[in-house]
């Protein structure tokens, strides 16, 4: 491995950190950025399937453009291989927790992320992305003693 290829292993890290950022942001214009136009996405094991960037990003705004959707996705212990031809593929390990208020639930889960990368004059973009459940359990807030939402991305102020 040489340091170019390490450079390069670094900007497709920054590619995935910055997918999982507009997506808890609800930055889902941005998402195109860092898509290819022709996109395939596979999530939870192929059951949310789409082909395309303007429907992965349709399918994202409605799933999780609420407000009241909140989430945190992070991503770590990522496998990258260079292929030598401008493309690569990873491997990570994703833990996600998610609030949906207007259903009143929590969900957590792990799963690990299978992409695929080309590296285009605009650097690098996602081709293909898609998670496979290592586990994904719901719960309803109600149920939780105690538990208050004091503070979120879409209503503090601060």
């Amino acid at each position: 491995m040489t340091p170019e290829d390490l450079v390069e292993i670094e900007l497709i890290k920054q590619l995935k950190y910055k997918y999982l950022r507009v997506l808890d942001q609800h930055e889902f214009d941005e998402m195109r950025t860092v898509l290819t136009a022709d996109v395939v996405a596979r999530y939870s094991d192929g059951k949310y399937s789409f082909d395309g960037v303007e429907a992965v990003v349709a399918f994202l705004k409605e799933s999780m453009g609420s407000e009241q959707f909140l989430s945190s996705h992070a991503v770590h212990h990522p496998e990258i291989t260079l292929n030598g031809d401008g493309t690569a593929s990873g491997i990570w390990k994703l833990e996600d927790t998610v609030i949906i208020g207007e259903h009143g639930i929590n969900l957590s889960g792990a799963a690990f992320y299978y992409d695929d990368y080309v590296k285009t004059d605009e650097g690098w973009r996602i081709k293909t992305t898609g998670y496979r459940r290592i586990y994904e359990e719901m719960y309803p807030r109600t149920g939780i003693e105690g538990l208050n939402l004091v503070a979120d991305w879409f209503t503090d102020e601060s």
